[in-house]
């Protein structure tokens, strides 16, 4: 404690005279919620440490040694003797990386999936520009267009397209699109 108040001390410099007009009583307080919300940060940082290590386990259990085991047996499901049913699903990904984005669109649209590439166009006009900007929104508008530009494809979109194009047996470059197909097992508990 008198470490902290005589840190507490060094700190303030020049308001020392103020230290030595709080009471004792209120330093102590002080400083016992401090070493007690210390206290908490270190278990808060274990407990996360904890559970991202039970996370990597669980998934190394479900993700690798359950689906390889069951295929080793020739099976895709497995009922325990207390109900609980153990099967295996295959999982999709996919996030197409930044550098490959026109490339992966083009492919798309080259293989007749375009449709899954949303195209928004947007103009941006400068100070000043008031005017332009509304001839050109009149201008986009009488052609029954609404000017913004974004090309992209969601996330989920993508996911979907890839589970669909792989169950009808296509060939997709897994590469171009970031994508990975994989083994889940999941336990359903009995209840």
């Amino acid at each position: 404690m008198n470490d902290l108040l005589s840190q507490m001390a060094a700190d303030s410099g020049t308001r020392t005279d103020q230290l030595d007009q709080l009471e004792e009583g209120k330093l102590d307080a002080v400083a016992r919620l401090a070493n007690e919300a210390a206290e908490l940060e270190t278990k808060l940082a274990d407990a996360e440490r904890q559970m991202k290590d039970a996370k990597k386990a669980l998934h190394k259990i479900t993700d690798e040694q359950l689906p390889e085991a069951l295929e080793v047996m020739g099976l895709e499901k497995f009922t325990l003797k207390d109900g609980s049913e153990i099967a295996v699903k295959p999982i999709f990904a996919a996030s197409i990386p930044k550098d490959r984005r026109q490339e992966a669109y083009q492919w798309l649209r080259d293989h007749d999936f375009g449709d899954i590439v949303k195209n928004n166009v947007t103009v941006t006009f400068g100070r000043g520009e008031d005017d332009v900007a509304r001839q050109f929104v009149d201008l986009c508008g009488s052609q029954g267009f609404a000017p913004n530009q974004l090309e992209k494809v969601e996330p989920m979109t993508l996911k979907a397209w890839l589970r669909e194009r792989v169950e009808a047996g296509d060939s997709i470059p897994l590469d171009l699109f970031g994508a990975f197909i994989s083994q889940r097992a999941t336990i359903k508990r009995k209840k």
